[in-house]
Parts: C-alpha cells; structure tokens; sequence
C-alpha cells in the first residue's frame, strides 16, 4: 500500500478511486487472458457419450494460445472481449470498495496503538482480509453476471442485465447472485496476501521510500501477485465452477459449496485439475497486478499534488480575505 504520509494526506475515497482507476486500466489491457482463464477453469473433460446442455460452450482448449484462436475462430475478437463491461464494473466497484475500507481499517488500527509501528506482517494480512470481505458482500452478484457472461455458449450472448435475469429465474432466486460467496470470502485472502506481501517487499526493498518509480511499483505488484495466485489457484477454480453453468457431467444440477467442486474437478481430473488455467491466471495477474499498483501508486501522487495545491489556493483566499477585511476596517 502507499506510505504512511500518502495516507494521512489521501481521505479514503480518494484512495479508493486511485486504486479503482489502476484496477480498470490494468484489467481492460489485459481482458482476453480474463476470458481464456475463465474458459479453462470451468471446462471439464468430457466422455464422448456426454450430451452438451443449451448455451454451455462445446469447445475444449488445450492451452492459452489454443484458446485465443478458436475464440477468434468462432466468435471473433470481440470473442475476446465478452463480458467486459460488466467485468469492468466489477473490478471497479470491488477494487473501490477494498481500497476505500483497507485505508478506514488501517487507519483505525494506527491510531488504536500507542506506540507508533508498521504494522506486521500478519496485521497486514488481516487488516486486507477484512477489507477484502466487506468488499466482496457488496459487489459478488457483479462476479456471478461476469463469469455467466465469460463461459456463455455461441449464440447465447447476451447482456448485464438478461445474464442476472437467467441467473435468478434459473436458480435460487435472488440470493443466486451471491452463489459462491462463501468460497469469495475465502478467498479475501489472495488480495490480503498480495497487499499484505506488497507492502512487506516495499518496506524491505525500499525502506523508507514514500514515493516508487513506475517500473518497482510494476516490479513488487507482480511478485505479489504471483505468490497469492499460486496459493490460492485451487479455491480460484473452485469459485468459477461455482458461479458457472453446472458442466454436462453434473446433468444441470449447480453445485453448492466449493468443497463439492473441489471434490468433483480430482475425482474427473484429478488433483492437478485444481491448477488449471493457471498460466493466463498467472499472465493475468502479473500485468494486472503491475499495472494496478504502477497506475495507483501514480494516482495517489497525483491526489497528494491536488490537494496540496487545492490547500495552497484556499490559504490564498482566506489571506486575501483577511487582508480585505483589514483594509476595509482601516478605511472605516
């Protein structure tokens, strides 16, 4: 996260939007190994007596490029792109949300000690696991409509607000947009991980640094990164078959919890079936990461220069305001 200096001259929101605006920009270059990873977590092998259910994707993928050229190949290149505005959304309001309590969290953990200290490695996993919870309560159902979009069939395509009518008709009602809350809050622990090491290397590598260049900020989010994904790739998978369509196998029946998808992907594929898509996955989250915190870290400089210079304005206002006030009284 940023230094301490930044967070006492930043309010929350306004880390928020820094950390939103990073998380779009860096999400929106990089959407296609989005799609890709989605379609190799959810695909599953087949028997070739397996009947394909209405507007579940018949085509297997053998690897990353594999799957960027039959998508091409079918869909197009706006194939690559499916979903997007409602990911974007997603990634915008999640980020914004994590961002905007991770700073209130904090802070109030801060001023709680009486001895002024970083916090530790473990404090800071815990203060970005319950951000990271708070976010995902409020912003799921964006995730659910996401990933329907992302793995829906040729010919089934349709939008943010059709995809959420289909998810609430063809399930539990309203509380579907929440399916695989529980493995979502689980999972708080891939961004607590990755902040919570971030700031760990930052304050390891560049002791004291308040400010990072573009290129360590790019460099420490994408070691970060990669740490949390390798960890966490098994309840990853396991939350995309959750918030999918059930696969042929399961004869349209969703599953519940994601210990039964967990259960299901080792017993068809075994346990290394819980690691697939993990090249996009990492890809992904390389230059996503990277560029997140590389635009965040730029954003919230930018924010520090506003509202010094919106601070210097407001000073000059009320000095000439004073000194108004003072010519008037002496003309009197």
């Amino acid at each position: 996260m940023a230094g301490q200096s930044k967070v006492e001259a930043i309010p929350p929101w306004g880390l928020a939007v820094a950390g939103a605006t990073g998380a779009v920009i860096a999400n929106a270059l990089v959407y296609p190994l989005d799609i890709v990873k989605t379609r190799l977590q959810v695909q599953v092998k087949r028997k070739a007596t397996d009947s394909v259910p209405t507007g579940v994707d018949s085509t297997h993928y053998t690897s990353t490029w594999d799957a960027i050229s039959k998508i091409v190949a079918e869909e197009g290149i706006s194939g690559l792109y499916a979903g997007i505005n409602g990911s974007l959304i997603g990634v915008a309001s999640t980020n914004f949300a994590y961002f905007y309590w991770y700073s209130i969290v904090r802070t109030l953990y801060l001023s709680s000690q009486k001895v002024p200290a970083p916090p530790s490695t473990a404090v800071e996993l815990s203060l970005g696991a319950v951000s990271g919870a708070i976010a995902q309560v409020f912003t799921i159902p964006v995730a659910v409509i996401t990933t329907r979009q992302q793995t829906q069939g040729k010919g089934e395509k349709k939008g943010i607000i059709d995809t959420a009518r289909d998810v609430v008709n063809s399930e539990d009602g309203w509380t579907g947009l929440w399916r695989g809350l529980n493995a979502s809050l689980v999972l708080v622990v891939n961004p607590a991980i990755t902040y919570g090491a971030y700031q760990r290397l930052k304050d390891i590598i560049f002791p004291g640094k308040v400010s990072l260049r573009p290129w360590e900020a790019f460099v420490l989010g994408a070691m970060s990164k990669s740490l949390a994904t390798i960890t966490t790739q098994p309840l990853i998978v396991a939350k995309v078959g959750l918030q999918s369509k059930p696969p042929p196998a399961r004869e349209g029946k969703p599953f519940k919890s994601f210990i039964e998808v967990m259960k299901f992907i080792i017993s068809n594929e075994g346990f290394w079936g819980l690691f697939k898509g993990i090249g996009p996955q990492i890809s992904k989250g390389l230059l996503v990461q990277g560029l997140l915190m590389m635009t965040k870290e730029r954003m919230e400089l930018l924010f520090v220069l506003l509202f010094r210079y919106l601070r210097k304005l407001r000073s000059a206002q009320l000095q000439k305001a004073a000194q108004l006030a003072a010519s008037k009284a002496i003309a009197k």
